[in-house]
């Protein structure tokens, strides 16, 4: 078994303040801790994997698939995003979205880093 504390994982900034911290994993899953800070923004985007999160604090607006509909999630909610679904998050409040992704298979690191 293998624990990976918050504390011990450096986040990475993948685009203006939205840090992402890859913590544990294994061969067909892994877990994201993210941290959005007021308005920043993740730009639309789609990937292979199937996506599950949970939202800890502050409220994150996702804009999903082709028509764009767009989402509302607080603390408390969880999502679930199919692979290849079209999707960005935006944090258009004024706390920090705090959370948790699920990836399978696992992802190390965000497609739109670059």
């Amino acid at each position: 078994m293998d624990r990976v504390s918050l504390d011990d994982v450096d986040p990475t900034e993948a685009v203006d303040d939205v840090f992402l911290s890859v913590l544990a994993g294994g061969e067909k899953m892994n877990v994201q801790y993210f941290r959005i800070e007021p308005g920043a923004v993740v730009p639309m985007h789609d990937h292979h994997h199937e996506q599950v999160g949970y939202i800890v604090s502050g409220e994150l607006t996702f804009i999903v698939g082709d028509d764009e509909e767009e989402l509302v999630f607080g603390p408390g909610d969880a999502y679930s995003l199919a692979a290849n679904e079209p999707h960005s998050a935006e944090n258009r409040g004024e706390e920090t979205v705090t959370g948790l992704d699920i990836f399978s298979p696992p992802r190390d690191f965000a497609d739109w880093q670059e």
